[in-house]
């Protein structure tokens, strides 16, 4: 079983900074990509960044120029770095990888999700 464990999150003021972290532990055979999305009260979940093995990136409209998602492979470790952090970033936060699994012979690949981890960006 895989488990995506993020830590990191808090409160912090309007134009400050908050790095977040996920590490994937488990029967890991590779990790094909890893991401990091967002969900704040009534809303829905959105993407906030992604980083795939192939080192293709995505963001968020609105958080480019802001946000940079990184990855330490050896770690199996992503992570958020998050600047000029603004009310409106306020949301819990979920890790999401799509990781290969094996089990003896059995490859197979799943998407996994962290329990997430609450950002609050207030004066």
């Amino acid at each position: 079983q895989v488990q995506l464990v993020e830590s990191g999150g808090g409160v912090v003021q309007p134009g400050g900074s908050l790095r977040l972290s996920c590490t994937a532990s488990g029967n890991i055979f590779s990790i094909i990509s890893m991401g990091w999305y967002r969900q704040a009260p009534e809303n829905e979940r959105e993407l906030v960044a992604t980083l795939n093995q192939g080192g293709g990136l995505n963001y968020a409209d609105s958080v480019k120029g802001r946000f940079t998602i990184s990855r330490d492979n050896p770690r199996n470790t992503s992570y958020l770095q998050m600047n000029s952090l603004k009310p409106e970033d306020t949301a819990v936060y979920y890790c999401n990888a799509y990781i290969y699994t094996q089990s003896g012979l059995k490859y197979e690949w799943d998407n996994y999700w962290g329990q997430g981890t609450q950002v609050t960006v207030s004066s």
